[in-house]
């Protein structure tokens, strides 16, 4: 494997986009190849050796080259966009959309890295051996695809919106997570070792986070349902499993419901979280609610209703509602309440 050594001389006034700083480029360039390479900062388009020194020379290939990137980069962006194979090591901080859209290869950051890293990425590993801040293998602003293969590690922390509508691949984090960990997921896994804020796994559909340490606050919209061990690192660990998130919109197969799972280390969950989840399980096993599921009167209520409002004309569905309440304690959509309404008037 051949090997570019890439080392930042002069900072940018401004962030500087480097979207060809990839081993599929760069193979079988030379060093002045390389730093002829196209750069853009503002409205400029400028040339990498304007801002970096270039040593070696690409591998025949993009598998044969490996590329070391050093300095301090918090104002480059698109390291290894789109990368396809190869190997990047990146000594120092990066800006944002490091590894994003990325498709195979490995990426290695000795340092920190900034918003958007690993978004949509399709295969390959990210890892950062430091911190990530937020939509951290997430989807890009205004699409519903985010990261769908590969594998992306954090030795430290992350932070908000990590693996935002994550469709598949493997996000494992060594530290604490902020908030929306895990939202609007639809398949893939998630390892958080560390605490989470709390709002963990909203709108899921598919797909699993285990959490090793603590949720501040459980979603309430996820159901208690009872306890497992599954393996972690060759180990088994016993978890409490939540299924979820039961105010989202869900598939169902053989007949049955397909939820999201959160896996949270037995005896980890906050007492709060814990205390705010049984309630609302409690209630939803208690009322038999789920998402889209009415609740429907017997026969003979519905005549009960039909009497009390014997004679009148006008029935409005807020004084259906208002009747149903009273008398049965049910909290009838205004849709249903609507249609009964009608239903009284035709008899009368």
């Amino acid at each position: 494997m051949n090997t570019i050594t890439i080392t930042l001389r002069e900072q940018p006034e401004l962030y500087l986009e480097v979207e060809d700083m990839t081993p599929d480029y760069c193979a079988g360039k030379s060093a002045a190849e390389i730093a002829a390479m196209p750069v853009y900062m503002g409205n400029q388009t400028l040339t990498l050796g304007e801002f970096f020194d270039v040593s070696g020379k690409g591998g025949a290939s993009a598998e044969k080259t490996k590329i070391i990137i050093n300095g301090d980069l918090r104002k480059i962006k698109y390291i290894g966009l789109k990368m396809t194979a190869g190997e990047i090591v990146v000594n120092g901080d990066t800006d944002m959309y490091t590894g994003a859209w990325m498709q195979g290869g490995s990426i290695t950051v000795n340092g920190n890295v900034d918003s958007f890293a690993g978004i949509a990425m399709e295969g390959g590993s990210l890892v950062i051996n430091g911190n990530a801040k937020d939509y951290l293998g997430a989807a890009y602003r205004g699409d519903w695809r985010g990261m769908q293969g590969g594998t992306i590690t954090v030795k430290g922390n992350v932070g908000s919106d990590t693996g935002f509508c994550m469709n598949g691949g493997t996000i494992d984090i060594g530290g604490n997570t902020d908030f929306h960990t895990g939202i609007r997921n639809e398949g893939g896994k998630i390892i958080i070792r560390g605490n989470s804020k709390g709002r963990v796994g909203g709108q899921m559909v598919k797909g699993e986070i285990i959490v090793l340490g603590e949720i501040e606050r459980m979603m309430p919209t996820f159901l208690h349902a009872g306890e497992t061990e599954i393996e972690l690192d060759g180990k088994m660990i016993p978890v409490q499993i939540w299924q979820g998130d039961t105010g989202a919109h869900h598939e169902k197969r053989k007949g049955e419901l397909i939820y999201g799972k959160v896996y949270i280390k037995a005896d980890s969950t906050g007492k709060e979280a814990k205390a705010d989840a049984q309630k609302v399980t409690k209630v939803v096993k208690e009322k038999k609610f789920d998402r889209g599921e009415k609740i429907k009167l017997t026969n003979a209520q519905k005549a009960e209703v039909a009497d009390f409002f014997k004679g009148e004309s006008g029935i409005s569905p807020a004084d259906v509602k208002k009747v149903v309440k009273e008398k049965f304690g049910i909290d009838m959509k205004t849709m249903q309440a609507s249609n009964l309404a009608h239903e009284i008037q035709r008899k009368e």
